[in-house]
């Protein structure tokens, strides 16, 4: 399983102009494919007069899902080298799709290679990228007297508490680099006097 991967920071449009063309190349996160595909259908919707509206996306930690569609560009100039950006720059769980209006003037195959990776490259540097790590989650179990300052001594070690839970007793879960278990369950039994009950739980990524 990955370590962490690279994501879009936010959805967003970025638009280049090449010999008259205009290329706007909307990227967004997506978590499975099915996302990914609403996104397309939705820019379709969006610019029905386009002359192309091509795309490529990338799912899994792994990039273990990749598709990309010329829609009717000739066949390898728009989205491979989409597709190859995302991948050259390590994006995950993430689509780009670009919409071309035609400005009367051919660009060739090396001009479309270039215009339609160059679109996405562009637009990832102007929408900025995340870098995501995966984490084990540990569910922590304390009462309420010491949960107060549980929960501040672990934000204040950088600790990154994903949710609090009150009931008859407190639940923080937390996120943490495997590595870091063994020194937790000694710190958490210093920090609460042993009184606080530590549950191993399963593997999620957010942001490093």
């Amino acid at each position: 399983m990955q370590e962490r991967y690279r994501t879009v920071a936010r959805e967003g449009v970025h638009e280049i102009e090449i010999n008259r063309s205009r290329f706007l190349c909307t990227l967004a996160p997506a978590a499975t494919e099915q996302e990914a595909q609403d996104v397309i259908q939705r820019v379709r919707r969006e610019h029905p007069t386009a002359t192309h509206n091509c795309f490529a996306y990338v799912i899994g930690a792994d990039g273990g899902v990749q598709k990309a569609s010329d829609d009717g560009e000739p066949g390898g100039t728009a989205g491979v080298p989409m597709l190859h950006m995302l991948l050259r720059r390590e994006i995950r769980y993430a689509v780009a799709v670009v919409t071309r209006y035609y400005g009367g003037v051919k660009l060739g195959a090396g001009g479309l290679i270039r215009a339609y990776g160059g679109a996405v490259g562009e637009a990832l540097d102007a929408l900025g990228t995340v870098t995501r790590q995966r984490y084990r989650l540990v569910t922590v179990t304390v009462d309420h007297q010491r949960a107060g300052r549980l929960e501040n001594d672990l934000r204040a070690t950088g600790r990154a508490v994903r949710e609090v839970r009150y009931a008859e007793a407190v639940t923080i879960e937390v996120g943490l680099p495997d590595a870091d278990v063994d020194a937790f369950r000694d710190w958490l039994a210093d920090t609460t006097a042993g009184t606080a009950a530590l549950e191993l739980g399963g593997e999620a990524y957010q942001d490093a």
